[in-house]
């Protein structure tokens, strides 16, 4: 009977790709740099750092990037959407006396802002964390189950030795999100409330 759950942030309880994508465009028309915020914004999920070192930037070059997307993120929190079902996957997992952690790859202050933004009752933001390294917070925390839209969320739930609940929301498909250890696949949090309350039966 599962009570503590965790949920990753990024496409699992937020879409911000459309304010992420022009934050990313107007850095790159100031910098002369050539990083698409299109594509940045379809690949949410590792730290934005490991993203540009994936597309070729220099160190130099991520610092720049990273320094002004940090510096400017808080100006475009408004402007990020709840996903479906997010906001009652919360309130199902709190009205059952169940504690909630959001453990993200963003940065810690940038993720706090969004859950003030959006008023969810979440117990505690971990960020900057990836893959395993969402392992220890997750396990800290107390969490039973891990839910994202992620391969890289899936491996942080095995590494808590935790179940890994996939949702479908994101770049990885159903099929990914299976392969990468995720016990249920849901097509949306829509469907947390329903599948979470057969867990708890």
């Amino acid at each position: 009977m599962p009570r503590n759950v965790g949920f990753d942030l990024d496409m699992t309880l937020i879409d911000a790709r459309v304010p992420i994508a022009a934050l990313i465009d107007e850095i790159a028309a100031e910098t002369g740099l050539g990083v698409d915020g299109a594509d940045m914004a379809a690949a949410l999920g590792p730290p934005l750092e490991t993203r540009l070192a994936g597309a070729g930037f220099t160190e130099e070059e991520i610092a720049l990037i990273a320094g002004r997307y940090r510096q400017r993120y808080p100006a475009i929190v408004p402007q990020a959407q709840p996903m479906p079902g997010a906001a009652a996957a919360i309130e199902t997992v709190r009205s059952a006396g169940g504690r909630v952690i959001v453990v993200t790859g963003k940065a810690t202050a940038n993720a706090k802002l969004h859950i003030t933004a959006l008023g969810w009752p979440v117990d505690a933001v971990v960020g900057d964390v990836f893959g395993d390294g969402k392992g220890l917070a997750i396990e800290e925390f107390g969490a039973e189950l891990y839910v994202g839209d992620h391969i890289g969320d899936m491996h942080g739930a095995a590494a808590a030795g935790v179940t890994g609940v996939g949702v479908a929301t994101g770049p990885c498909s159903a099929e990914d999100l299976y392969a990468a250890g995720a016990s249920v696949v849901l097509d949306s949090l829509t469907e947390f409330p329903a599948w979470f309350a057969g867990e708890r039966a």
